[in-house]
């Protein structure tokens, strides 16, 4: 049997009032709509959104990536 529903502040609420025993296996399937948020893969990773950004600050210590709590907050060295 297939029920239809959406997610709603991340839960699945179902358009039918479909009343399901406890503890009852379901199996969900992501029916695409043009609404529908992108699907994993199809969005730029990571590195593509910040690819414009990567190697851009100028004048940092060269032990800065080690030692960045030192920089920001005053802690003892690595």
């Amino acid at each position: 049997m297939i029920y239809r529903g959406q997610i709603k502040n991340g839960h699945i609420v179902l358009d039918d009032a479909a009343v399901l025993p406890e503890g009852a296996q379901v199996q969900v399937e992501v029916v695409a709509s043009q609404s529908a948020p992108e699907v994993a893969g199809e969005a730029p990773t990571l590195f593509e959104r910040l690819k414009p950004v990567v190697g851009a600050a100028k004048g940092l210590p060269p032990d800065a990536s080690e030692n960045v709590d030192h920089y920001l907050y005053g802690h003892p060295k690595q």
